[in-house]
């Protein structure tokens, strides 16, 4: 008895497959860059996934307070801070407030 006919089994991985493709090209902003992807950036470490909104650039595009305050354990990382700066990046939003 077979669960699962090879013709479904083909249309699941391909669906598997080019799903995420698909997702992933609709989350870009005004200027082409992935906000899921800054949002990934901006867990890692605070401010880089903004930095990488505004196209690298120097590094005084990089929002200084988030960056550096990023090193303060339990408030810059892991902490409210890398849940703010993901959240920012995320939305597309590359300033440096750090309040809600």
């Amino acid at each position: 008895m077979k669960l699962i006919s090879p013709r479904l089994m083909a249309l699941l991985l391909f669906v598997l497959l080019v799903m995420p493709s698909a997702s992933w090209a609709a989350e870009k902003t005004h200027n082409g860059r992935s906000t899921y992807k800054a949002m990934w950036l901006s867990i890692l470490h605070p401010g880089l996934g903004e930095w990488y909104l505004k196209d690298w650039g120097p590094f005084e595009d990089c929002p200084q307070k988030k960056f550096w305050i990023g090193f303060i354990p339990i408030y810059g990382w892991p902490g409210y801070l890398q849940v703010k700066s993901a959240i920012d990046a995320r939305n597309g939003r590359t300033n440096d407030k750090l309040t809600f």
